[in-house]
């Protein structure tokens, strides 16, 4: 049995996924977590009979969870109950036309024609968007791809101009979709991202092929289950795990690190590190590399963040699914705007969950509890943005959402809590206040995140949403078990 020590920075669902990947290839495996709680963006808040998701809010892949179990002899159902959930969104447009997405193809076919769409042109933009994720799915996803050999090696030249690289997200998307409702819904499933469809490469159209194909689901209870779950797997493994214990240093000798240095000044030794934290953040705060290095990361931009608001009603809004997306009217300017300028939206599209129509168990009987999370700017420390200008971009979100249907919205209001980029990047260390980690940008990085081993230390590897394969709670999963192969690769050569 091998018993090298191994050490994770931070528990967060990649974290987590290397921690038990790496213990059942028979690692000594320790997580050091600067929380109190595991699950890192995947995070709950309760209050007051309401409980919110803070992070993710939306489970797909869930076979991709499922691995962790199976390798252990175990079943997720028994440890993560989880549903599919009808519609997968709602879609509501300042017109008010209101579009539900269905995987079904009859009923899909019936959305589409109430907006003017042939459903024929809905059906040969998913075929487009099967043939990418196959593409994807084969290499970049299950063979954990890193780098530029990697991908000449596994592709080839015929395999890699299918990739349709010419194109962005967007225009992949009206290649098909000639309605504006329907190229403006598909064109934000670059949301799981936290790009701009018209800054992404069209191969992003891979994302809506994960969840008409393999489905949307939820978790009972909420999202934070999943947590809970894959924590019980890592105390049956024999995983340790030390919350509130926060890491200030990596200690390094020439090529290799040698362990970490927690904020109580205690030195613990490991064999190998997996850093669940932020490429970036890693390299600049734990290993204090230089300028010099730190500028090859540059083209490692940051996503987008979000403000990210939580709502206890007194009352519930009928017309809202579990799911919800109230458009821009003008979306190309949103995402210029987001990820050009970088500036807050002045008609944000918002993202809208209220789980409650799902469960009712996350509000009390006859409430309502939304999240409310629009795109906005990573932090720019050049031209910083104070919590007053977050708050008033709050207020303006809100009146969108009264405008769009929500009527007297903040007179139902009994609870609220708020986080901004500031308040994100305190809580995790996020790069500048990121929620996906890496921008899916076609001129900075062809989408592509940093590589999951060091390029600079030759045991310290990273996982989560700033390495390949990027951000998402089943890509991140993913991340992990393809770290824990990289890490077997090296350590038996």
């Amino acid at each position: 049995m091998n018993k090298k020590r191994v050490i994770v920075i931070g528990s967060g669902l990649g974290g987590i996924s290397a921690a038990i990947s790496l213990a059942q290839e028979g690692y000594a495996v320790a997580i050091h977590e600067k929380n109190a709680q595991i699950g890192g963006k995947l995070n709950v808040l309760k209050a007051q009979g309401y409980s919110f998701d803070l992070g993710p809010s939306i489970l797909t892949l869930p076979h991709l969870f499922g691995r962790l179990f199976e390798r252990s002899g175990r079943k997720l159902e028994d440890y993560i109950p989880i549903r599919t959930l009808r519609p997968h969104w709602r879609n509501f447009f300042e017109d008010g036309t209101v579009v539900d997405l269905y995987p079904e193809p009859e009923k899909m076919a019936e959305q589409a024609r109430k907006v003017g769409e042939d459903p024929v042109n809905v059906e040969r933009f998913l075929k487009y968007s099967a043939d990418l994720y196959e593409l994807v799915n084969d290499g970049y996803f299950e063979q954990g791809l890193d780098t530029s050999d990697d991908f000449a090696k596994f592709y080839g030249l015929w395999k890699f101009t299918k990739f349709d690289l010419f194109r962005t997200m967007h225009g992949g998307v009206k290649r098909f979709l000639k309605t504006r409702y329907l190229q403006d819904v598909f064109d934000y499933f670059i949301k799981y991202v936290g790009s701009s469809a018209y800054h992404s490469p069209a191969f992003m159209n891979c994302l809506p092929n994960i969840q008409f194909r393999y489905d949307l689901w939820y978790v009972d209870g909420g999202l934070y289950n999943i947590a809970i779950g894959l924590g019980k797997l890592m105390t049956e493994l024999g995983v340790e795990v030390h919350l509130n214990s926060e890491v200030a240093e990596v200690r390094k000798q020439g090529e290799r690190v040698t362990g970490i240095v927690t904020k109580d000044g205690a030195f613990h030794a490991a064999d190998i590190l997996v850093s669940n934290m932020e490429v970036i953040p890693a390299y600049e705060k734990l290993l204090r590399e230089d300028t010099q290095f730190l500028r090859t990361l540059e083209k490692y931009e940051p996503a987008c963040s979000g403000l990210v608001l939580e709502l206890g009603l007194d009352c519930q809004y009928p017309q809202l699914a579990h799911h919800n997306f109230f458009f821009s009217e003008h979306q190309r300017e949103h995402f210029h705007t987001v990820f050009r300028k970088r500036q807050l939206p002045p008609d944000p599209t918002i993202y809208l969950v209220a789980a409650s129509r799902t469960d009712p168990t996350v509000a009390p009987p006859g409430c309502d509890c939304l999240k409310i999370l629009p795109h906005i700017p990573f932090i720019d420390d050049k031209n910083p943005l104070t919590r007053e200008d977050y708050l008033a971009f709050k207020e303006r979100v809100v009146e969108k959402l009264e405008r769009m249907g929500l009527k007297d919205l903040r007179q139902h209001v009994v609870f609220e809590h708020c986080w901004t980029p500031l308040d994100i990047q305190q809580q995790y260390y996020s790069n500048k206040g990121s929620i996906y980690g890496v921008v899916s940008d076609r001129f900075k990085n062809l989408a592509f995140k940093a590589p999951k081993q060091s390029t600079k230390y030759a045991n310290l590897f990273f996982v989560g949403g700033s390495v390949n394969p990027g951000g998402g709670m089943p890509m991140v999963v993913l991340c992990g078990q393809n770290v824990a192969k990289k890490v077997v690769a090296w350590d038996h050569p």
